[in-house]
C-alpha cells in the first residue's frame, strides 16, 4: 500500500526522535523555575508538535502574551540539558537511509524551531536523505494544513501521493486538513485512542510494524 505514495511526510519529536520525555520534563521545570502553574505530564506532553505559541496558550492560558518570550527561553535553556540525552528511536536511520535508496522523496514537517531541527540533523547526519522540511516558525503551526501544504509545494507531489506520518494527533489533523493520508505510531507522545479518532489509514505500535508497512 505505501507505494501508492510518493512522498513520505515525518514528524520529528515523538516519531522519528526520542525526545517525548525531555520536551515534557522541559516544559514543567521551566514553569517550575517561573513561578507559573506546572502543567501535568498528559498536558505537557499533549502540546508536542505545536509551535512555542501554540503552546504557551495551551498550558499558560492566563499568562500575558508578553511574557511568552521568558517562558520561551527559559523552556530552550532547560531542553538543551536534555537533547543531548535524547537519540533517534532504533532503527530510524537505517530506515530513513533504506527509504532514500527505496526512491521514495523524504521530507519533515515539525513543531521544532528551524535552529532546533537543523542541529538535530546535524548530529545524527539525516539531512542528506530529506529532500525537504518545515518548521513551526517558517508559517503556521500544527494541525494548520499550511506547512504540509508547503512541503508539497515544494516538491511538487500531489496530497494523493503523499502521506503523513507522525505521533500526535496535530499530526493526523494537520494531514487531514490538507486531505491527505496519515499514519500515526503509537510509540509517541499521544495516546492511541484519540489518535485513533483522526482516522488514520494505518496505526502501528512499533517501528518494526512502520518498516514492514513502508518496504
Amino acid at each position: 500500500m505505501s507505494r501508492a505514495f510518493e512522498l513520505l511526510v515525518f514528524d520529528w519529536d515523538g516519531t522519528l526522535m526520542d525526545s517525548a520525555a525531555a520536551i515534557a520534563e522541559a516544559l514543567q521545570a521551566s514553569c517550575a523555575d517561573l513561578d507559573l502553574p506546572v502543567p501535568s505530564k498528559q498536558q505537557a506532553r499533549y502540546v508536542i508538535g505545536l509551535g512555542l505559541t501554540d503552546t504557551m496558550k495551551y498550558i499558560l492560558p492566563e499568562l500575558p502574551e508578553s511574557d511568552y518570550g521568558r517562558v520561551v527561553d527559559k523552556y530552550r535553556e532547560h531542553f538543551l540539558r536534555r537533547d543531548g540525552g535524547t537519540t533517534l528511536f532504533p532503527g530510524v536511520a537505517e530506515l530513513i537511509r533504506d527509504l532514500h535508496e527505496a526512491g521514495f522523496q523524504l521530507a519533515v514537517a515539525t513543531g521544532k524551531s528551524r535552529r532546533g531541527l537543523d542541529r538535530s540533523l546535524r548530529e545524527c547526519a539525516l539531512g542528506q536523505y530529506f529532500d525537504t522540511t518545515r518548521c513551526a516558525d517558517e508559517g503556521f503551526s500544527k494541525p494548520h494544513p499550511g506547512m504540509l501544504e508547503a512541503v508539497m509545494d515544494t516538491l511538487a507531489v500531489p496530497a494523493t501521493a503523499t502521506v503523513m506520518i507522525g505521533d500526535t494527533t496535530h499530526d493526523l489533523e494537520m494531514a487531514n486538513a490538507a486531505g491527505v493520508a496519515s499514519v500515526a505510531v503509537t510509540y509517541g507522545a499521544h495516546e492511541r485512542a484519540p489518535l485513533a479518532a483522526c482516522k488514520p489509514l494505518l496505526m502501528v505500535d512499533d517501528l518494526a510494524g512502520l518498516r514492514r508497512w513502508l518496504l
